[in-house]
């Protein structure tokens, strides 16, 4: 029978659960006890209920990710794989992830409460509004007591102390706060009371910040025609609230900088601008000096009344152009007239009666012919100097 070491025992053993699926990815619930956190980085502790323990390990990576600080006596969550260590040939869970005890709830809570605000339009940027680019009135809704309104009242008053702020009262942790925190919002618009409303609070545990998961509170940001900010725990905390609100800040002071504009920035542009307008202002003065100058310098300034005189000479050559060409184009008119005139009276039948001919008129009109007369008819002859009535005879 062949004998073994105990680092191929213990490698044996590692391979035997390295290949069972089960033990490569599970949940374990679990009180934490003598939970150690070394300065390299890595978390140790163990597992137990009152059946047994388990000892687990969870790495420096991991561990930077935690959004809670475990407690020795805190019950909780542990995902990871159990796998054993060879050199002590004990086997432990290495935990990748580590939550409070019942948080697995919340999220699902939470993952459905998105879903259907998602379907009803609650986060569609079309319903995004803008925030006002220099707010008079600014409303905060949150705890009056704590760092985070202090903090953004501090910040709103260094960076933009035109604005005026209102501290809103609410809580902003337990079964009360969602009613509350809803109610504050609907009395700012009741009132328009505010040209923007910060929402939030400090950072805290998923259940301390669950009251901003409440559908109430979503339904408020919503119906809000005030843009509101939502600003709620650190920068990896995400609440309902955040989804919804017309902008999320990373914290209750992010969001006190995203509200107003900063004094001295504005102080630096108005310069800026001061500084362009004066040169622009000296340009165009420039421009201008120069061109008066070139204008002071021209004949029309220095001696304007010989500049009236080529005026009029000008003038009185354009007036004799024209009375020249008035008089030609009436010339040429009379010859035409004259011409025409002769056209006219060489047609004309007076010029053929002054030749001895005559023109009789009838009873019947002009007559052309022997047979438009009768016998005893008068007839009146018109000749170059009258008529002369006749009587026709056979």
């Amino acid at each position: 029978m062949p004998v073994y070491s105990v680092s191929q025992v213990n490698g044996h053993i590692r391979d035997l659960l390295d290949a069972d699926p089960a033990l490569s990815g599970l949940f374990i619930r679990g009180e934490l006890s003598n939970y150690k956190m070394y300065p390299s980085g890595h978390h140790y502790f163990s597992l137990k209920d009152e059946g047994g323990s388990l000892r687990c390990v969870m790495f420096r990576r991991e561990a930077s990710m935690l959004r809670f600080k475990p407690q020795n006596g805190m019950k909780a969550v542990a995902f990871g794989r159990v796998a054993v260590y060879p050199r002590d040939g004990q086997y432990q869970l290495y935990v990748t992830t580590l939550t409070p005890d019942g948080v697995g709830d919340l999220h699902e809570a939470f993952e459905r409460l998105k879903e259907k605000l998602s379907a009803k339009g609650y986060f569609d940027e079309a319903h995004k509004k803008p925030l006002p680019q220099f707010p008079r009135r600014i409303a905060l809704v949150t705890s009056p007591a704590g760092a985070a309104v202090r903090d953004m009242i501090r910040i709103l008053g260094a960076r933009w102390p035109m604005a005026q702020v209102y501290v809103v009262p609410c809580r902003v942790q337990g079964a009360e706060a969602p009613g509350e925190i809803a109610a504050a919002i609907a009395w700012v618009n009741a009132q328009s009371a505010a040209d923007v409303i910060i929402t939030g609070r400090g950072g805290g545990s998923m259940e301390d910040l669950w009251c901003f998961n409440d559908e109430l509170v979503a339904d408020a940001i919503y119906a809000s025609h005030i843009p509101v900010i939502s600003a709620v725990g650190h920068e990896p905390d995400v609440t309902i609230a955040d989804y919804v609100a017309d902008l999320r800040a990373a914290t209750p002071s992010n969001a006190a900088e995203l509200a107003v504009p900063d004094q001295s920035e504005q102080y630096e542009r108005l310069a800026q601008l001061t500084r362009r307008l004066g040169k622009a202002m000296d340009h165009r003065l420039t421009g201008a000096r120069a061109e008066l100058e070139r204008a002071s310098r021209s004949r029309l300034l220095q001696d304007p009344m010989t500049w009236v005189g080529d005026r009029r000479m000008l003038l009185d050559r354009q007036r004799d152009r024209l009375c020249r060409g008035l008089q030609m184009s009436l010339g040429v008119h009379r010859e035409d007239m004259a011409r025409l005139s002769a056209s006219l009276d060489a047609l004309s039948p007076l010029k053929v009666l002054g030749r001895g001919y005559s023109i009789a008129y009838g009873p019947r009109g002009v007559v052309k012919s022997k047979k438009d007369v009768k016998s005893g008819e008068t007839l009146k002859l018109k000749v170059s100097d009258g008529d002369i009535s006749c009587v026709v005879k056979e």
